[in-house]
């Protein structure tokens, strides 16, 4: 049974989406998800560094890609309120569902070519990653996905993301009727000004905190989530110039 928890990373009903705030305010907390975990010790210092989520990638043809049985091993490792989400690509509905039966809590990342009747299929909270190509309409793409948690909005490249490129963030309409994820190429340097300007709903990182692919990077994680609680600081004052 999921946790109704709308304001983090746990799974809340599907049926009950939160749509986006119009603008932070006093307290705000931007929510931090790091992707492509895959040793014990990573999971450990992501959590220790202020991860609210921590996601396992189950698309084989990724080098962060981690089987079922190593995922459920390290997702057995979070406390409560740090959330595990498996990415998908593409999946059968049999992969999905034993990755949900093998952890429960298990919040859905839809990565892939997935339909809005995929990822309703399997009746759980998920994440629509939004490949931000020039010309994607996100509005109409959210209104596809009126149930989803969030949309991941990451960079258009050849594949299925990981690339570690940034996007043209001003790709990013400012009416996005839904909680917004940034990804795509961030890191200490950028993901400052990237929630300055877009005030996303949560970051979510990868290869700017790894060491090599799959293998994170205690200090440099430290310095992201540092780095987004800094950004949360400047929000709380007065908006920066139009």
């Amino acid at each position: 049974m999921s946790l109704p928890v709308p304001d983090d990373f746990s799974a809340a009903p599907a049926e009950a989406p939160a749509r986006r705030p119009a603008a932070p305010g006093p307290g705000h907390r931007t929510r931090i998800k790091v992707c492509g975990l895959t040793r014990e010790a990573d999971v450990d210092a992501a959590v220790d560094a202020g991860a609210d989520a921590i996601g396992f990638v189950f698309y084989p043809a990724s080098p962060r890609h981690v089987a079922l049985p190593r995922a459920q091993a390290l997702a057995r490792r979070l406390p409560p309120f740090v959330t595990p989400v498996g990415l998908f690509v593409n999946a059968d509905d049999a992969t999905i569902a034993a990755a949900v039966a093998a952890i429960p809590t298990l919040l859905l990342q839809f990565h892939g070519d997935e339909t809005p009747d995929d990822c309703r299929r399997p009746r759980r909270p998920y994440l629509r990653a939004a490949r931000m190509a020039p010309g994607l309409d996100l509005l109409d793409f959210a209104a596809r996905h009126p149930d989803a948690q969030a949309l991941l909005l990451d960079t258009h490249v050849a594949g299925y993301g990981g690339s570690g490129k940034v996007f043209d963030w001003s790709l990013v309409p400012a009416d996005v009727p839904c909680r917004v994820v940034l990804s795509g190429g961030l890191h200490a340097a950028n993901v400052t000004d990237g929630i300055v300007r877009l005030r996303p709903w949560a970051v979510d990182v990868s290869s700017g905190v790894e060491s090599a692919k799959g293998i994170k990077d205690a200090a440099a994680l430290r310095r992201f989530c540092d780095a987004v609680r800094a950004a949360d600081g400047l929000l709380e004052g007065p908006l920066p110039p139009a």
